[in-house]
């Protein structure tokens, strides 16, 4: 073997990983996270041109949730069944079923089609998140993962601006299913790499799959996110359906949280958040999702609305965000590696999270793009200093038995984060902007005009009458605002939190444990 670098760990200790192949491991497992968080944001601006080839506008909304339900339901499960048979052949099976749903998806021939596949990607795409964070703690030792995982953040932070970007262009310049044939050749590059250079180790020891854990589980997140998707859009929170979904969201929830008591392998391991460590971080990682999905999701709109930008000019009057994101990703990994230390990084990445919100809730339709990129940058910032930290924290403490529970467990927390403040800042902008039309609006014309008006593209509110378009411009400027102010103290609260990480120094090793190779 060849001989072991500073930044890289000890070979007694590490697995039987060659030292030169690391970097390519590493740019492999970053093409897969590209992939996987891409496509949660990629699909956005295609949508009006897929309802028009397919049909069936009235479920548009699935061809996102069902992405959302299955990658979400499927991260703890990709974890636990990494650490019981080998995290190597359950990452390569995840990308051959992200592949295949991506090319499914592309042929699709109705919109039922296309929601079943959609949901068959995002069963990949659980597996794709959780396992290419978690190989990064089988070759690289939580001292010198932060500087990797840094990459992770700013590949995360970049797919979350330039998604609609792309989807943008595909869709203008080719095809709307160029959107889902452009992870075919980054998937298969990713797993060719993946197949002939990673040698992982494998535990050998009798397993037991807790198939009721996982039932219960994805019976609950499945209800609890179709009544934060559905509630006050679809049916009023009033309804038999909301109120339906929500007792039995709840139900099998608490019923969850029983059988893993008592399951012989759980799911998700009650004694991992015995560790105080843990369980403030998870908060802190669903709080953190909560805030920053349910937030910026809404920054390209308001380009597009309040700047009548295109979709593919919001996307590059986003880049201070991106390059925010970059910048403190990767140099709070280069300094966790050097000193080993991670708890300031955390406090001063959900300050700037926390300042970000309370002065983007401060636009109106007459800031200026100059303002917009200042506090966009600030947010950037933030959300680059805290989003990968909280994963190095979590598994760094944690045996390594648990690595694969626990890194699925702290991606599962900010996705469900993420899901639910899409959600329920979604109902708010809607509520709100629905009262601010009629405030702004002509008399005349406010009746004839509803919150669905928020679909309408740039092109076609330019076409507005000048009063109209100006009245709603206002209206939905200030609707934008309640969003990022509740979004305000939502942040501070992981803010408080980030003060009781306790930090455990971070180890020089992986694992001393002998395991069979893959």
């Amino acid at each position: 073997m060849a001989k072991t670098e500073p930044s890289q760990v000890n070979d007694v200790d590490r697995p039987p990983q060659e030292e030169s192949n690391v970097r390519l491991i590493i740019g492999a497992l970053m093409l897969a996270m590209l992939l996987a968080a891409l496509d949660q944001t990629i699909v956005s601006t295609a949508l009006p041109t897929i309802a028009g080839d397919l049909g069936g506008i009235n479920h548009l909304s699935w061809v996102v949730t069902a992405y959302l339900i299955t990658s979400t339901i499927t991260t703890p499960l990709w974890g636990k069944l990494g650490d019981m048979y080998g995290r190597k052949k359950l990452f390569q099976t995840s990308i051959v079923i992200f592949l295949v749903g991506s090319a499914l998806s592309g042929i699709s021939g109705n919109m039922t089609q296309l929601i079943a596949f959609r949901a068959l990607q995002g069963i990949g795409a659980g597996g794709l998140m959780t396992g290419a964070q978690a190989i990064i703690g089988d070759i690289v030792s939580p001292r010198q993962r932060g500087r990797y995982q840094g990459l992770f953040g700013a590949v995360f932070g970049l797919a979350s601006v330039i998604g609609p970007l792309l989807g943008g262009y595909f869709t203008d310049s080719l095809s709307w299913r160029w959107v889902f044939y452009v992870n075919l050749p980054i998937g298969i590059a990713a797993l060719v790499v993946i197949a002939v250079v990673l040698k992982l180790p494998v535990r050998v020891s009798p397993h037991r799959v807790d198939y009721l854990g996982t039932a219960l589980m994805a019976a609950s997140i499945t209800s609890l996110i179709l009544v934060t998707t559905w509630g006050g859009t679809t049916y009023s929170w009033s309804s038999p359906t909301i109120i339906g979904l929500t007792i039995f969201g709840v139900v099998t929830l608490v019923a969850f949280a029983l059988v893993e008591r008592k399951a012989t392998e759980p799911l998700i391991s009650p004694a991992m958040f015995k560790v105080p460590s843990v369980a403030v971080l998870s908060a802190m990682g669903f709080i953190v999702g909560f805030g920053m999905f349910g937030s910026i999701v809404y920054l390209p709109t308001f380009l597009q609305t309040v700047f009548n930008s295109s979709p593919t000019k919001s996307g590059l009057q986003l880049l201070p965000l991106m390059a925010g994101v970059l910048i403190t990703s990767l140099l709070t990994g280069q300094l966790i590696s050097k000193f080993g230390k991670y708890k300031i990084f955390p406090i001063l990445g959900t300050a700037l999270m926390t300042i970000a919100m309370y002065l983007l809730s401060t636009l109106t339709a007459s800031t200026s793009i100059v303002i917009l990129s200042i506090y966009s940058l600030i947010l950037g910032l933030g959300l680059g200093a805290v989003m990968q930290v909280l994963v190095i924290a979590v598994q760094n403490a944690v045996p390594y038995e648990m690595l694969g529970v626990a890194t699925s467990s702290a991606t599962f927390f900010r996705s469900i984060g993420g899901s639910f403040g899409v959600a329920i800042f979604g109902a708010i902008f809607t509520s709100r902007l629905t009262h601010n039309m009629a405030i702004y609006l002509p008399k005349s014309s406010a009746g004839s005009f509803s919150s669905s008006s928020l679909a309408l593209s740039p092109s076609a509110l330019a076409k507005l009458p000048p009063a109209i378009h100006a009245g709603f411009v206002q209206a939905f400027a200030h609707s934008l605002d309640t969003v990022f102010l509740i979004g305000t103290p939502i942040t501070l609260v992981a803010l408080l939190l980030a003060f009781l990480i306790k930090e455990i120094p971070l180890r020089n090793s992986i694992s001393k444990t002998p395991a069979i190779v893959e």
